[in-house]
């Protein structure tokens, strides 16, 4: 186990696996490290994976003093690099942490290699928005009824239903009060004048049938990035990185692999 301190004093869980150039994976919004499970394995053959527990979830404290922001969280990020003494890494974010990986590329490009960014969207009035019924389960998602919003919106019911530790995975487990840092933070952000800016080579990856972050958002970002590249998994939902497995695994591999640190 191991912990990095943000400028705040707030300690920042991460863990490290394998070896060779060090790819930082960050989680969707009130998510932890454990919903890479099944993923970051195969991550693991060909990079250094660190996983981060972004503040107010997982292995990392909680402060709920102040509000949350994406740039509050990337600089977090940078805090873990740091601790590491890594000048550079590839990120992936996932949802709000590609949200996230947005901000954190835009403060500080010179820590950033290749952008992997999944099933997230720029934010602002130009983020397209998700239907009433998605954001009404989000807001439920740690309640009693929340495995049965959520899960179909992550995965095809009958995937989900052969995979419950899957399903668990994908629940918010972390206070009330922090999710709703998440979500405000979530739905304050707007990189849409940010994202011209990126210089970093972008993957673009997403679910065709994403209704939490509707696929639209990926077509923006892709426009909206220089030379982004995008990936439209057909038939696949938010959680395309584990339903669509091992082809949303296998782009993103060799995404990464053609656009090396040095």
């Amino acid at each position: 186990m191991n912990h990095a301190i943000a400028a705040d004093g707030t300690r920042l869980w991460y863990d490290v696996h394998g070896a060779g150039e060090t790819l930082l994976l960050i989680h969707g919004q009130s998510l932890d490290h454990e919903m890479w499970e099944g993923v970051y394995e195969d991550l693991v053959e060909r990079f250094r994976v660190v996983r981060v527990d972004l503040r107010g979830t997982g292995g990392s404290d909680a402060p709920l003093d102040r509000a949350y922001s994406m740039e509050l969280l990337a600089r977090d990020v940078l805090a873990v690099l740091d601790d590491l003494g890594v000048d550079r890494a590839h990120v992936y974010g996932f949802s709000m942490g590609g949200k996230v990986a947005q901000t954190l590329v835009s403060i500080a490009p010179e820590r950033v290699g290749a952008l992997v960014l999944g099933a997230t969207a720029p934010g602002g009035r130009n983020e397209v928005e998700r239907p009433e019924h998605a954001s009404l389960a989000l807001r439920r998602a740690s309640s009693e009824e929340g495995r049965e919003l959520i899960g179909p919106l992550f995965y095809t019911p009958e995937w989900a239903w052969e995979r419950p530790e899957t399903v668990t995975r994908i629940l918010p487990r972390n206070p009330l009060r922090a999710q709703r840092r998440h979500y405000e933070a979530s739905l304050k952000h707007d990189g849409w004048d940010l994202l011209p800016r990126i210089q970093a080579p972008t993957l673009v990856v997403h679910g065709e049938d994403d209704e939490l972050t509707p696929v639209g958002n990926a077509e923006l970002l892709a426009e909206r990035i220089p030379g982004a590249e995008l990936l439209v998994l057909p038939g696949a939902r938010h959680g395309y990185l584990h339903e669509a497995a091992p082809k949303a695994t296998e782009a993103v591999l060799d995404f990464l692999t053609r656009n090396p640190l040095s």
